[in-house]
């Protein structure tokens, strides 16, 4: 395995882990793997080296001890992971959700979109099943209602028909395909606008949910459960806070909570508590952007119904562009729904990472460790730290930031994801930071402290504890997502390597994306137009110079037409006038009916001929 190729040896040793995990009933991702060979590799308890080729031997030490760690259910360590690795996985943001949600959605539709701009219909009836495609094409775009819904589909034909009737369909199909894909999301979305306006007006939206009342009920639910999960992560993390701040003197009580993994477990919530906070901040963003599509659509439902109003016909320059303004709002508030029910999803999801907490320490238990112990919120500790302040005198070579003195602090990036600095090296665990105390400038990197003092030792050194924080995330492989400690390790192999058997289990390759660019031409074009390749076009021009050379062109001019002026005259055409001299009349004359009888002879052998004259009279007729 040493001696492969390093991607194929990485994957080799994922796979045999995952295989160990599986025998032994533990059902593991790849992703989930390749963190935890990170982990053991960078903790320096377990000896690996990272400059060295690791052997046989110790390859199958790494497996071993990653088996092992997976497969301990009880370490909060592992739930923090599997936490991380899932909304690494599973999150996206707004932009992406929604990028993501509309190519799936025109994935859905290119067939039917397809089966549309292909048709090459000939008679009448391959017209009407183009048009019954169109009808189907626009309800499925615009997700209001279901195709197998009668009443739904000749909702949408009536809306169609107005803007495009049947016998429109040949001009159509002669359009070319782009024009077509074009013709029909336009279609699509003005159908929509006008069946939204129909439901407003009563006439129609049987199918259609209202969304704007759906979210407003919605968004304060999504957020109540999120401020319900912080709560119980505050108070979780505010209890565990104060238990190993009393172990920091009493060696007797340290050795006591050692076997709960209180620090682990604080990890754990701090971990859930950052991934809550970016949910909570998403759908904070979408109640905003609701609030504003809600005024924006009653402004332009208000606008429409104010042109339509009492008129027979109405301009479809003023009209049409306020239903694409209903369809494009309409299509925002079925994105926000989309977006409220991912972060409900990953809500929910993320709760079951942190049901551990009950099993390591119960209620009852936890109750118990607390007595005696004063338990502190991060409010509590902030506003203690309120009015200290590091004495900027003490380190002239330091510079210092306050946030009275400082312009859109908010938009600094604090390291450690706002934590003490000097609290996670030297004393094990997190806690938050106070930027009132004073934020240290260094290298152009902020951190802040959750007292003076430990802003004091930090800033004496600051490399010092820096690597002290190293260490202690080399330790708890958790804190490097969680402290945000990334770019420390970017020598070493991200999640999806695990190793290099060539040059070092953890020493890759360096590599970096790079691009080019250049002009597509330097120099002005030189394209000869009259150049011909054909040998044969070329005689066919030398033919005809060659007859042009023999003629001649002749001209005369005389005197009587020499510098003579061009006279134009204007007369007054005749009028076309018509005279009747006579009247048209006519009189009805009976038909003559007059029938002969006995000319083809019988039996006698004298012919009688009998002549019968029923012509009516005159007067008869």
């Amino acid at each position: 395995m040493a001696s492969g190729h390093p991607d194929r040896a990485i994957k080799s040793i994922i796979r045999d882990i995952g295989q160990e995990c599986a025998a032994r009933g533990q059902t593991v991702t790849e992703a989930l793997v390749a963190v935890m060979v990170k982990a053991v590799v960078l903790d320096p308890r377990n000896d690996f080296n990272v400059d060295q080729v690791l052997n046989k031997k110790e390859m199958q030490n790494l497996t071993q001890l990653c088996v092992t760690r997976l497969l301990d259910t009880t370490n909060p360590s592992l739930s923090t992971m599997k936490m991380q690795v899932h909304f690494d996985t599973n999150y996206a943001s707004r932009a992406e959700l929604l990028r993501e949600q509309h190519r799936v959605l025109e994935g859905r539709l290119a067939p039917v979109l397809r089966d549309i701009t292909d048709s090459r219909p000939r008679v009448q009836e391959d017209l009407e099943n183009v048009y019954r495609k169109i009808v189907s094409y626009v309800l499925l775009s615009s997700g209001l209602g279901s195709p197998t819904d009668t009443e739904v589909v000749r909702e949408v034909t009536a809306a169609l028909q107005s803007v495009f009737p049947q016998t429109k369909v040949p001009s159509f199909i002669a359009l070319s395909t782009k024009k077509k894909e074009q013709e029909l999301r336009a279609l699509a979305t003005l159908v929509t606008g006008i069946r939204l306006y129909n439901k407003e007006c009563g006439k129609g939206g049987r199918s259609i949910e209202d969304l704007p009342a759906i979210l407003s009920e919605a968004i304060p639910s999504a957020m109540q459960t999120v401020d319900e999960g912080l709560t119980a992560c505050h108070v979780l993390a505010h209890q565990y806070t104060a238990l190993l701040e009393s172990t920091q003197e009493d060696p007797h009580r340290q050795m006591q909570l050692s076997s709960f993994k209180i620090k682990e477990a604080l990890f754990n919530v701090r971990q859930h508590e950052a991934f809550l906070c970016i949910l909570l901040s998403d759908i904070i963003t979408s109640a905003q952007e609701v609030e504003k599509m809600k005024e924006q659509f009653a402004a332009t439902m208000e606008q429409l119904k104010i042109t339509v109003r009492d008129k027979v016909s109405v301009d479809t320059s003023q009209v049409y562009p306020l239903f694409v303004a209903l369809s494009n709002l309409w299509s925002s508030f079925q994105d926000e729904m989309l977006l409220l029910s991912f972060l409900a999803d990953m809500t929910s999801s993320l709760q079951q990472f942190s049901a551990i907490q009950s099993q390591l320490l119960p209620e009852q238990v936890l109750t118990s460790l607390l007595e005696g112990v004063t338990v502190k919120t991060d409010e509590e500790r902030i506003h203690e730290t309120m009015e200290t302040r590091v004495n900027v005198s003490e380190f002239e070579n330091r510079e210092w930031l306050f946030p009275e003195t400082t312009d859109h602090l908010d938009e600094l990036l604090i390291q450690y994801h706002g934590f003490c600095a000097h609290a996670i090296g030297v004393k094990g665990f997190i806690l938050p930071g106070n930027p009132a105390i004073g934020i240290l400038k260094h290298k152009e990197k902020c951190y802040v402290f959750s007292s003076k003092e430990a802003a004091h030792a930090f800033a004496r050194d600051p490399d010092k504890f820096i690597q002290l924080n190293v260490e202690k995330a080399q330790e708890h492989a958790e804190l490097i997502h969680l402290l945000e400690l990334r770019h420390h390790f970017e020598h070493l192999v991200p999640y999806a390597q695990a190793g290099n058997a060539d040059k070092g289990l953890m020493k890759p390759t360096s590599t970096c994306d790079s691009s080019t660019q250049t002009d597509t031409h330097l120099l002005p074009p030189t394209i000869v137009t009259s150049y011909e390749w054909n040998e044969w076009e070329l005689r066919r021009k030398a033919i005809k110079l060659a007859n042009l050379r023999r003629k001649l062109t002749h001209a005369v001019q005389t005197d009587l037409s020499h510098l003579r002026r061009d006279n134009c005259t204007q007369v007054y055409l005749p009028k076309d006038v018509g005279t009747q001299t006579k009247r048209d009349n006519s009189s009805n004359v009976p038909t003559p009916q007059v029938f002969l009888k006995g000319l083809r002879g019988g039996s006698s052998p004298t012919t009688r001929m009998v002549r019968v004259d029923l012509t009516r009279a005159v007067d008869e007729t």
